[in-house]
């Protein structure tokens, strides 16, 4: 029997070129499923474009929702010699501070050794080391075995408990080293030592800083910072001082007289922060627009415009930017202010995005930054605009919220719309198949009645010659 490479080839006919369209017109049975599959892998990605949009707009609503933000200040010092910050609450004013002394760490060094390894112990199976210092409810004990009394034993055992107190060993010169223990700045960390259970090391490291005496040597003493702010006289256990005044933190470098420190209010962190808040809003809003953009086509036109946000009519959407502009109006404020426009924060009817008139938002931190701070921040935890929001936005942006919701819907269609295409596809290929068996037939067929045909027509001219 004749085989043929290309359909047609035996019967002349144009079977190769019928099959190639009614392939293509099957295949069309596809194009409403790809179709469907490229809006939902569309909208699923337009998901997560507003994620995260609503992720940096959190981001920006939180560093606006908080209460201490406005309440910042500035300081200057008049001399560097006094360094200063502030916290938030830091009361304004001016203070004159003197320096009269300054806090030191008191430090103790033992007597040399030959070795930093050198077994120190009378062979006492334990001992141990109890330091003493007034701040310290409890003495700090060090429990050491019999093969732990070198220095460099002692210094890590030392240092392990983390403890405040710092041990190290000094090389003063070749078969020379000394322990040194220091402790923390202040007359409440001078240290009173003793050991139980080791004479030879008691007579090594026992010292009375009560009484001054000992085995070891003080090479620094403790002492307290001293100081006058506005006259005040003020003692403290370290250079750095915290609560005098309150917010204002000042570190101590060298003695100094009548240095001047100014602390005023300041409203920049606030303003910043509320700029940042304000743009964020309006990227949001830009975010928004783009998902949602709607061109109407000429009728009678498949489809739709091809700039057409992924999101057109999106519930979701609509929900979200209805939550967010309700909050605008909740913020449960006490103060004089009830409204973003009393502030200076006025929102466009038609686009819905803010613009700030800085005058007037100047003015209202200026002359009532508590009303402010009632309006925007309220409380943190319950009342102010940015708590509410901060509330909303969460939950649409929760495992479970309404946009991780809205995307697992569309991953389980397209998991739907997977499974069609393929059956769908499938049922095409068993249709094609069954055209190339039929028309393969029909190829064979046509073949042998031409074949046929040639054959009677050449008896048929040969009789006729005869």
């Amino acid at each position: 029997m004749a085989s043929f490479t290309s359909l047609g080839v035996g019967s002349g006919l144009p079977l190769d070129t019928l099959l190639n369209n009614l392939t293509i017109a099957e295949k069309k049975r596809l194009n409403p499923i790809t179709q469907q599959q490229s809006d939902n892998t569309a909208r699923l990605t337009a998901y997560g474009t507003l994620k995260s949009a609503l992720e940096k707009f959190q981001t920006a609503n939180t560093a606006l929702n908080k209460p201490e933000l406005f309440r910042s200040s500035n300081v200057t010092s008049s001399t560097e010699d006094l360094k200063v910050t502030t916290e938030a609450g830091a009361a304004p004013g001016i203070y004159t501070i003197s320096v009269t002394q300054l806090a030191q760490a008191q430090s103790l060094s033992t007597s040399s050794v030959a070795s930093s390894k050198e077994a120190l112990g009378d062979g006492s199976a334990t001992r141990t080391i109890k330091i003493e210092q007034p701040g310290r409810k409890e003495p700090l004990e060090i429990k050491l075995s019999q093969d732990k009394t070198t220095l460099d034993d002692i210094s890590k055992a030392i240092n392990d408990t983390d403890s405040g107190i710092s041990a190290s060993i000094v090389k003063v010169k070749d078969g020379e080293f000394k322990l040194v223990l220091t402790a923390a700045e202040g007359m409440d960390s001078k240290m009173t030592i003793s050991v139980d259970g080791d004479s030879k090391l008691n007579d090594m490291l026992a010292y009375d800083s009560k009484a001054g005496t000992g085995k070891m040597t003080e090479l620094v003493k403790a002492q307290n910072a001293q100081l006058t702010m506005n006259g005040i006289p003020i003692e403290r256990q370290s250079n750095k001082i915290t609560d005098a005044p309150q917010g204002v933190t000042l570190e101590l470098t060298k003695k100094v007289t009548d240095a001047r420190v100014t602390v005023t209010k300041s409203n920049e962190k606030a303003t910043e922060a509320i700029k940042g808040w304000v743009d964020a809003y309006n990227s949001l809003i830009d975010t928004f627009n783009t998902l949602t953009k709607y061109k109407a086509v000429d009728q009678g036109a498949e489809g739709q415009d091809k700039d057409n946000g992924a999101l057109v009519g999106d519930s979701v959407v609509r929900m979200i930017q209805t939550g967010i502009r309700a909050q605008f109006a909740n913020s449960g404020s006490e103060g004089a202010f009830k409204t973003l426009n009393e502030i200076g924060i006025k929102q466009d009817g038609k686009t819905g995005k803010m613009t700030i008139d800085d005058t007037k938002l100047k003015k209202a931190l200026d002359e009532n930054t508590a009303s402010v701070r009632e309006l925007l921040a309220g409380d943190g935890k319950e009342t102010g605009i940015t708590t509410k929001i901060a509330t909303e936005v969460k939950s649409y942006l929760a495992d479970d919220g309404i946009i991780d919701s809205a995307q697992d819907s569309i991953n389980a269609t397209l998991k739907k719309l997977t499974k069609q295409y393929l059956s769908v596809s499938a049922s095409i290929d068993d249709m094609v198949a069954r055209y190339t068996a039929q028309f393969t037939q029909l190829d064979s067929m046509m073949s042998k009645l031409n074949n046929t045909s040639t054959y009677l027509g050449q008896q048929f001219t040969a009789m006729n010659k005869s």
